[in-house]
């Protein structure tokens, strides 16, 4: 099944129709403020900035539902990433991405690509699904791989 035909909404208000990104590669991420791996803000930045004008395009979900890690409202969540970890790539709406609440986004994704032993819950911040041109979710990464080691994998896909 190739990627649903959903309506995102950024963390602004404003409407992402998941269509307008088709064709593109994408990197989707669980991400979290207060987090042992929020630096991956950094890494996630220089990608976007290298990749993206050959077809990158990643997308930030601010979750807090691991360890009450990403506590802010929208203005706090836009503050930090423009202030603390200056970021150019879009960052959506906050959401929950397990339970009956997930995200249809991220509802889709799981059942793409489950992770280890088939599971399919997201297991902590910083999670990544990898999406290739023709909306097919072709890898999962855990919150431990650093988005600069995924370079060499997203490059295939561009």
């Amino acid at each position: 099944m190739s990627l649903p035909d959903l309506i995102l909404q950024r963390l602004d208000g404003t409407e992402l129709p998941l269509s307008t990104l088709q064709g593109q590669v994408m990197l989707v991420v669980n991400v979290a403020s207060r987090c042992g791996f929020t630096p991956q803000y950094t890494g996630l930045e220089a990608l976007y900035r290298e990749l993206g004008p050959r077809g990158l395009v990643i997308l930030g979900f601010p979750c807090d539902q691991f360890g009450h890690q990403e506590p802010g409202d929208a203005e706090e969540i836009a503050r930090f990433c423009s202030l603390d970890y200056p970021v150019s790539f879009p960052i959506m709406a906050k959401c929950e991405v397990n339970g009956e609440q997930a995200h249809p986004f991220y509802q889709w994704l799981k059942k793409e690509k489950p992770g280890l032993l088939g599971l399919e819950n997201v297991k902590w911040n910083f999670t990544k699904f990898l999406i290739d041109r023709d909306g097919e979710v072709v890898d999962r990464f855990a919150p431990t791989t650093k988005p600069e080691s995924l370079r060499d994998d997203i490059l295939a896909l561009l």
